[in-house]
């Protein structure tokens, strides 16, 4: 399988007037009096927590920032929903306390961390599994079949009817017309963008010759947007419009069923928690999926989108509060708000200790 290694760009920031405590460290060991959160933590946790990431998130952090007011009512946690790759960037330049990211850190991030972070690092949390789905907005139209060579050869730009062969002989009972495809894809780096190339490279590496990007090649013509929110608004404006999208997201739009193995699997919560039960553990906290697995109703198409923290803060209210809302948005009732506001997919218990484990190890330089 194909690990995630991708140089990534800097990005602008947008929230630059919120000047944070950097991440940093130079060793030392746990400060169990610092633990946080709905795990049986201390409620006397409070401050502001700033992080930045991954727009396919904001449902879910909207859930989890008012949520964490329940059990802290003293903490208070902003988030800039500024797509992943600027998440990343934020939190290496000590912007943020924490990172959303749809991607993994790669090894040249993994080690600038231990700029901000000391010597320990930072780790990742599987905070959020989600589909990515294939939406479409074709009048009449609301699920089309497509096996990954066709996926790719419509992202790539080969097929660009409704009506294709391709398409069509997958579809014997469907009406197609011939209206021309458009592809939509990200503007900004996205880690959204990352999940989906990777399974076009993993599951059509003939026809998708682009590898694994997070900024769209410029060699395909498409249009394109920012962040999650404006390629669903540019894809629902846009007749015969395709794109890929947190599936929490994509509003009214149609879908494409993925062909696995012999059969086509519509996205859906379960179908990627399939996937990311199937997955292998990766460094730091992060996962490696299957995108060709054949297995009966695991959709492959899914992103698993990180909380991103320091193992060791510079202070003690940092450590505090990333450590409580660290463990809230873990636990059961955070999963459950997350999954009532976004549909997204909650994490399996085996998950939830593992993180948790993590997560109250936060300590403090020194």
């Amino acid at each position: 399988m194909k690990a995630l290694r991708i140089g990534r760009s800097a990005a602008v920031l947008s929230v630059a007037a919120l000047a944070l405590t950097a991440c940093g460290g130079n060793g030392g060991s746990t400060d169990d009096s610092s633990a946080a959160g709905s795990e049986g933590a201390s409620a006397e946790v409070s401050g502001t927590l700033i992080g930045g990431g991954a727009s396919s998130q904001e449902s879910a952090m909207t859930a989890w920032t008012n949520g964490v007011t329940e059990v802290h009512p003293d903490l208070t946690v902003q988030y800039d929903p500024v797509g992943s790759g600027a998440g990343r960037e934020g939190f290496l330049a000590g912007q943020y306390s924490f990172a959303g990211s749809d991607a993994a850190m790669d090894e040249e991030e993994m080690a600038s961390a231990e700029e901000v972070c000391g010597p320990e690092g930072v780790f990742h949390v599987p905070s959020y599994i989600s589909p990515v789905a294939v939406a479409f907005n074709l009048e009449g139209v609301d699920e089309v079949n497509m096996d990954a060579e066709t996926i790719a050869q419509v992202f790539a730009g080969e097929i660009t009817t409704w009506n294709d062969p391709a398409i069509a002989d997958q579809n014997p009972d469907a009406e197609l017309p011939d209206t021309q495809i458009t592809v939509v894809h990200r503007a900004d780096e996205s880690g959204t963008t990352e999940n989906f190339t990777d399974y076009l490279t993993a599951a059509a590496p003939e026809s998708w010759t682009y590898d694994v990007v997070e900024a769209w090649p410029a060699e395909i013509t498409a249009e394109s947007a920012q962040q999650t929110s404006g390629v669903v608004s540019l894809t629902q404006t846009t007749d015969g419009a395709i794109t890929y999208a947190d599936a929490s997201q994509i509003g009214e739009l149609g879908t494409v069923a993925v062909k696995v193995g012999e059969e086509y699997v519509p996205y859906s919560a379960a179908a990627a928690a399939a996937a990311v039960e199937k997955a292998e553990p990766g460094e730091a906290g992060a996962v490696e999926l299957d995108r060709t697995t054949e297995e009966a109703g695991v959709y492959p198409i899914v992103l698993v989108s990180y909380h991103i923290f320091c193992n060791q803060y510079q202070d003690q209210e940092t450590a505090d509060t990333a450590k409580a809302f660290g463990e809230y948005v873990v636990s059961e009732e955070g999963q459950s708000a997350a999954e009532a506001s976004a549909g997204n997919a909650p994490i399996s218990e085996t998950t939830r200790e593992s993180a948790l484990e993590s997560i109250q190890a936060i300590s403090v330089q020194g």
